[in-house]
């Protein structure tokens, strides 16, 4: 049950059965570590929610907390690995509420210490979030048609990305039935890739959104071969997050259509990291107020109305529907 990932700790908060194993949080930090080390196109956020899924139901199993509180911090720790990795508490607290469907008053009351708490531990052991500009985009209705035009490329590309990782997990399961092989087998293909096309697409490349948010367009072709570097990395089974990855593609997409739509590169950028993230996880609203923390609250509006025409286009299922657990073979029962 360790494989499922965020999809199970998603899976959980929304109707609690077992919990997150405890051996999920020393697993995925290990094998994000070793994959940040030899440059896999993965992000750090899954680690930080699986993690802090796996260690509060831990804590839960050994303080022996009935069903409904284990169920209660289950959606607790989404907020609160969510928020603190980015620090986002408010973007955290929604962020648990709309991914796991469980919007009751005692699950917002879990989520918000949590978040919040999160956030101020990651800050007073000395991590600062890399600021961000401001951005606003003066109501129109010319710029209006032009939020929904960019937003609908953002829902196109999050409903390519949710197609793709998937069909590659399928590919990589018929070309390599042993699990162990598969990521030795992704990690070649990733290394001719490398040779070919350079090193920028590999690790978290966040060097191509700080150029984006430097104001620099950067080139069309960024988005579309960072996505084909992570979902042959999710897809041959290395283990980190979908967020960041997903915040480079739709942040040099967004510099990239900027040109050609008028629109301020930064401001571009901004919308695409948070609408293509929100429209492949199905949590638009999380991502319209992770915009307001990351760029100002004048970006609320805009992001509103991107990340919910990305939602409608991308349409389909979100990436943390299903846990990808791989089945065991039943123990012999024992005299």
């Amino acid at each position: 049950r360790a494989a499922g990932g965020t999809a199970l700790a998603v899976s959980e908060a929304h109707a609690y059965t077992e919990g997150a194993p405890a051996r999920m949080a020393p697993m995925v930090l290990g094998g994000t570590l070793l994959g940040h080390l030899f440059g896999a196109s993965v992000g750090r956020e899954g680690t930080a929610v699986q993690m802090s899924s796996s260690i509060t139901d831990a804590v839960a199993r050994r303080l022996r907390l009935d069903h409904d509180h284990r169920a209660m911090l289950a959606r607790a720790a989404l907020a609160g690995g969510f928020g603190s990795v980015f620090g986002v508490p408010f973007a955290g607290v929604v962020f648990a509420m709309e991914v796991a469907r469980r919007r009751t008053v005692r699950a917002f009351v879990a989520c918000v210490p949590a978040a919040f708490g999160g956030h101020v531990v990651a800050r007073a052991l000395g991590y600062e979030h890399t600021a961000r500009p401001h951005v606003q985009v003066p109501f129109s209705v010319g710029n209006l048609v032009l939020l929904v035009v960019i937003g609908a490329a953002f829902g196109l590309t999050a409903r390519w990305f949710a197609l793709a990782v998937p069909a590659t997990k399928r590919l990589a399961a018929r070309v390599a039935p042993w699990p162990p092989l598969r990521p030795v087998v992704g990690g070649a293909v990733i290394l001719v890739l490398t040779l070919v096309l350079g090193a920028d697409y590999l690790g978290l490349s966040l060097h191509l959104l700080d150029s984006a948010f430097a104001g620099h367009t950067r080139d069309w072709y960024d988005a579309p071969l960072k996505l084909a570097f992570t979902t042959i990395a999710l897809g041959s089974g290395y283990v980190g997050g979908e967020v960041t990855p997903l915040f480079v593609i739709g942040g040099t997409l967004g510099s990239a259509l900027s040109s050609p739509l008028g629109l301020s590169p930064v401001t571009a950028a901004a919308l695409g990291l948070v609408a293509v993230f929100g429209a492949a996880a199905q949590v638009p609203l999380a991502c319209t107020v992770m915009a307001g923390e990351l760029f100002g609250a004048r970006a609320l509006g805009p992001a509103l109305v991107v990340c919910l025409t990305a939602r409608l286009v991308a349409g389909g299922e979100s990436i943390y529907a299903h846990p990808a657990v791989t089945p065991t073979t039943p123990r012999r029962p024992t005299v």
